[in-house]
């Protein structure tokens, strides 16, 4: 089972590499599912369900959150009827939504994706190891191939997830920093991980948006309105090879596939 794991989706770039470059991977690679964080696709910050459709229509098969999930009210009511579509497991029950979603295939296999939220340097929500250890007990009857984001501030927590659910998940993939890093492995136990999958969108930028505003606020402290950038688009992820028997990771590699003359 080949995997596609795509970093978080900034704006409408994002949203135009995902539609021009996950179908020739797709196609290329022989991706078997595709998923993808998209708490920024619309606007640069939120969902609608117009973008979760884009990204559906552009062969993305479950959309993954995180703190900024709750951005745009209009998504709310599809969190609640569209299992594609989940939030982070470690907000209350009452939030819209679902933590975990399982998808079957029509090869009749199951793929399970559950997603939590760090605590470390990030709004206080609930223990997402005690989520984890909730979701799985869900899960573990469905299938043996389980995916997880671990949307989170600090590298500490996400390798720490990663350790705590070695041999227990196929992977682990951070998101939210927006910065790819360097360190995709397989765990002891067979899980594979990696801290941060990095940002599909325009990499002329400061994570996503125009510099010289960015730039500007660290300098004055003022507000500033942060748009989205628009130069050197490219879609960031990793591709993760998982036995279907065992659900454990065969081999990860990172993704960097750039839009040439965007714009």
């Amino acid at each position: 089972m080949r995997i596609l794991l795509i970093g978080d989706i900034v704006g409408s770039p994002g949203r135009d590499a995902v539609k021009k470059i996950v179908p020739k991977l797709r196609r290329d690679r022989s991706i078997d599912f595709v998923i993808a964080n998209a708490e920024n696709v619309a606007g640069g910050s939120g969902l609608t369900p117009e973008t979760v459709e884009e990204l559906i229509q552009s062969k993305v098969d479950v959309i993954t959150s995180g703190d900024h999930v709750w951005k745009k009210k209009e998504i709310y009511d599809a969190l609640n009827k569209d299992k594609r579509i989940i939030r982070p497991a470690n907000y209350p029950e009452t939030s819209p939504g679902s933590g975990m979603t399982v998808i079957s295939l029509e090869n009749k296999k199951k793929i399970a994706v559950i997603n939590l939220l760090g605590r470390v340097f990030m709004k206080p929500v609930d223990c997402p190891f005690a989520a984890a250890e909730r979701e799985l007990r869900k899960i573990n009857r469905e299938t043996k191939i389980i995916l997880v984001d671990m949307h989170a501030e600090a590298t500490s927590e996400k390798i720490a997830m990663g350790r705590f659910l070695d041999g227990r998940v196929s992977a682990v993939f951070g998101t939210h920093t927006h910065v790819q890093t360097a360190d995709e492995k397989i765990f002891p136990q067979g899980t594979g991980y990696i801290t941060d999958l990095g940002m599909t969108g325009p990499q002329d930028s400061v994570i996503g948006r125009r510099h010289d505003a960015i730039v500007e606020h660290f300098l004055t402290c003022m507000p500033k309105k942060f748009e989205v950038a628009d130069k050197d688009v490219e879609l960031q992820g990793a591709i993760v090879n998982i036995d279907d028997e065992s659900g454990k990771t065969l081999s990860i590699e990172r993704v960097k596939e750039k839009i040439e003359n965007y714009r």
